[in-house]
C-alpha cells in the first residue's frame, strides 16, 4: 500500500475532468441551441452547415432581388397603362375631328387637346423610373432613345438571370406619332384629313405599346415563378442546415442529465479514493 501517489484518486480525477468537459459541452449546446458551436464539435458537419447557410443567404438575396424586380415591372406596366388610356382618348378625339359635323374651330380645340396629351405621353416616358433607372426610354429628355434591357440576378450563379427585352421607347417618336404631333402643333390648320391619317398612327402605337406591356407582364410572371421556387428551396435548405447544426433538446437534455449524474458519482469516487489511503494509518498504529 502506498500513500505518496494516490493512483486511485488520480484515475478518479481524470475521469471527473473528462466528465466535467462533457458536462460543459452539453451546457453550451443547451444554452446556444446549437449542436455545433465550434469546429471540434463536428468538423465535417460544420463545413456542410456553413455551406448550406451561405446557400440559403444567397437565395434569400435572390428572392429580395426578385421582389424588387416585380415592383419595377409593375411600375412600368402601370405607366404604360396610363399611356394606353391617353392613346384611347386621342383616338376618340381624332374620330370627332375627322367627321364633317365638327367645325374648324372645333378641330382647332381638339388639336390643342391632342397636342397636350402627346406632351403628357412624353412626360410619362421621361418620369417613369425605378431607383433612377429609366424604364420607358433612355435619358430624361423628350423623345429619348430606347431603354436598355434589364437583367435581374435570380440565383446563386451568374447564369441565373431573368431579363426584359430591349427597345422600349414609349414616347412620341418611339410610337411613331411624330407626324401627328407636327399636325396638331399648328392647331389652326388641323384638318379632317390629318385627323383621319392620325387614326392609323394611333392604332399602330397601341399595338406597339401593348407589345411592350406584354413583355413586362411576361417578365413579371417569370419573376414571380422564380420567387416561389427560390422560397421553397430556401426553406428546404434551412431545414437541412437545422438537422446538422441545431441541437435536439430532448436528446441533449438526456445527455446532460446523464453527465450530471456521472459527475456526482465521480466526486463520490474521489472522496472514497482519498478515504482508502487512510487505511495505511492502521498499519502504523
Amino acid at each position: 500500500m502506498r500513500i505518496n501517489t494516490n493512483v486511485s484518486s488520480l484515475n478518479a480525477q481524470e475521469s471527473a475532468n473528462q466528465v466535467g468537459r462533457n458536462l460543459q459541452n452539453s451546457l453550451e449546446k443547451l444554452s446556444s441551441g446549437l449542436r455545433i458551436n465550434k469546429a471540434s464539435d463536428d468538423a465535417s458537419g460544420l463545413a456542410i452547415a456553413d455551406k448550406l447557410r451561405t446557400q440559403a443567404s444567397s437565395i434569400g438575396q435572390s428572392i429580395s432581388n426578385g421582389n424588387s424586380a416585380v415592383a419595377l415591372t409593375q411600375i412600368a406596366d402601370k405607366a404604360m397603362a396610363e399611356q394606353s388610356n391617353i392613346l384611347d382618348i386621342i383616338k376618340t378625339k381624332l374620330l370627332q375631328a375627322a367627321t364633317a359635323t365638327t367645325s374648324s374651330k372645333g378641330r382647332e380645340a381638339i388639336a390643342k387637346d391632342v397636342d397636350k396629351l402627346l406632351d403628357q405621353l412624353n412626360n410619362i416616358a421621361i418620369q417613369t423610373n425605378y431607383n433612377g433607372i429609366q424604364l420607358l426610354q433612355a435619358g430624361t429628355t423628350a423623345n429619348g432613345s430606347a431603354a436598355a434591357s434589364l437583367t435581374f440576378q435570380m440565383g446563386e450563379t451568374s447564369a441565373n438571370t431573368i431579363s426584359t427585352s430591349s427597345g422600349v421607347t414609349a414616347n412620341v417618336n418611339g410610337l411613331s406619332l411624330s407626324t401627328l404631333k407636327t399636325a396638331v402643333g399648328t392647331a389652326s390648320s388641323f384638318t379632317a384629313s390629318a385627323a383621319t391619317t392620325g387614326l392609323k398612327s394611333i392604332d399602330d402605337a397601341l399595338n406597339t405599346l401593348n407589345g411592350w406591356r406584354s413583355d413586362f407582364g411576361s417578365t413579371q410572371n417569370q419573376l414571380e415563378s422564380a420567387i416561389r421556387n427560390l422560397s421553397t428551396q430556401q426553406t428546404n435548405i434551412k431545414a437541412a442546415e437545422s438537422v446538422i447544426r441545431d441541437v435536439d433538446y430532448a436528446s441533449e437534455s438526456a445527455n446532460f442529465n446523464k453527465q450530471n449524474i456521472v459527475a456526482q458519482a465521480g466526486t463520490y469516487a474521489m472522496s472514497q479514493a482519498n478515504t482508502i489511503q487512510q487505511n495505511v494509518l492502521r498499519l502504523l498504529q
